[in-house]
């Protein structure tokens, strides 16, 4: 394993529960960035970047199903050193002719508790990703339509919002006055989403605090909900599981290199394809973390380069002015700054003059610029 963090007892503890469960948003992020910083030289990586959610939800359904079927844990658990286990273990005995007190304990995952993780998994949160965008979709349309009126906002069949001229555009052309059954079913389902995606995200969020506040205070085993729904909890894998899953890996290999069918050379040309797939495989998890810490160093570097070039440069304060001289015929500043020039009382209603700077009572100072005009100090 990549990672082996320590700890007493083969329970995880929360940062490392926590840390796997971060790990593939933060993998999304680092191939979304250099899929874009590439996409800034290749513009046929644009189109990638268009089918994101797919993507990454099938990169993902490939390391996932991997991982469970070498190392019964889940791409980002097995990076931690940790593995998913039923609740109920399953016992069977050695062989045929042993004793029924001679019994092995099979904790390994059944192939429909695979299948279910990777639901959970994947194909969960890409539906997840999908509503959240057609939900976001959705509220700056009604945020527009409010601010613009409802006449003013209307949508292609994309979900796109077309502005006014194309709008007169689409009203001049025959299919004017009818709407067909798609697009009210395409309406009436985004206004669904955007009514009941928040309870959903909110019930969903909730439910995860729970589960993992819980957790915390060791009151339950489960870290999630989809650990509760499929029986299964995440423990520590032993050094004797770790050999076992290398050798079920050997095994699974090799069988599957026995199986190969066809002519000698064919049969050449699917152990390369295979071994190609095998090394890409194995090296995958280091590859995929590497992309991670690179785009945070990457990210770090820019963020800290920025900040340095948006930085105010910070001079140092200047010296204070000299001490101002009396006019011939002025009138001297009294030694005390909450006095009035004029009256050499404490202010009452306090003016400031734009042209000196100054204070003086109001009603000091209208009377000297109303009589003498010039007021020299």
């Amino acid at each position: 394993m990549l990672f082996q963090v320590g700890g007493q007892g083969a329970r995880p503890t929360f940062f490392e529960m926590s840390a796997a469960q971060q790990l593939p948003a933060s993998l999304r992020a680092a191939l979304t960035y250099s899929l874009g910083v590439f996409a800034l030289r290749r513009p046929l990586l644009h189109k990638v970047l268009d089918y994101e959610d797919e993507f990454f939800a099938l990169l993902m359904g490939v390391l996932e199903s991997h991982s469970l079927r070498t190392t019964d844990g889940s791409f980002s658990e097995s990076l931690y050193g940790l593995r998913r286990r039923p609740v109920k273990i399953s016992v069977k005995r050695k062989g045929p002719g042993t004793e029924s007190s001679d019994k092995v304990y099979d904790s390994a995952l059944r192939k429909r508790q695979k299948i279910l993780s990777v639901v959970f998994l994947v194909v969960l949160p890409y539906f997840k990703s999908k509503l959240q965008s057609i939900y976001n979709k959705e509220r700056e349309a009604r945020l527009q339509a409010t601010l613009w009126g409802q006449d003013d906002v209307r949508f292609d069949e994309a979900g796109f919002v077309l502005d006014q001229e194309q709008t007169s555009q689409a009203q001049t052309e025959p299919t004017t006055g009818e709407v067909s059954n798609l697009t009210r079913f395409k309406k009436n389902f985004v206004s669904l989403i955007g009514v009941c995606y928040p309870w959903i995200h909110a019930t969903n969020e909730g439910l995860s605090f729970a589960y993992q506040l819980l957790y915390l205070l060791d009151a339950t085993g489960f870290y999630s909900p989809a650990l509760h729904v499929l029986g299964l909890h995440v423990c520590r894998a032993t050094g004797q599981e770790l050999m076992e899953s290398s050798s079920r890996i050997s095994r699974i290999r090799n069988r599957e290199l026995e199986r190969l069918r066809g002519p000698p050379w064919f049969k050449a040309v699917q152990r390369v394809f295979l071994s190609c797939v095998y090394t890409t495989l194995d090296y995958a998890q280091t590859g995929l973390i590497a992309a991670v810490f690179f785009f945070k160093m990457m990210e770090w570097w820019y963020q800290s380069a920025e900040e340095r070039m948006s930085a105010p440069t910070v001079y140092p304060p200047p010296p204070p002015p000299p001490t101002l001289k009396v006019a011939k015929d002025g009138i001297p500043l009294p030694p005390d700054r909450t006095l009035c020039p004029l009256c050499c009382q404490k202010r009452a209603n306090p003016s400031v003059l734009s042209v000196s700077g100054f204070v003086f009572c109001y009603s000091c100072i209208f009377k000297s610029v109303s009589q003498v005009g010039v007021l020299q100090i």
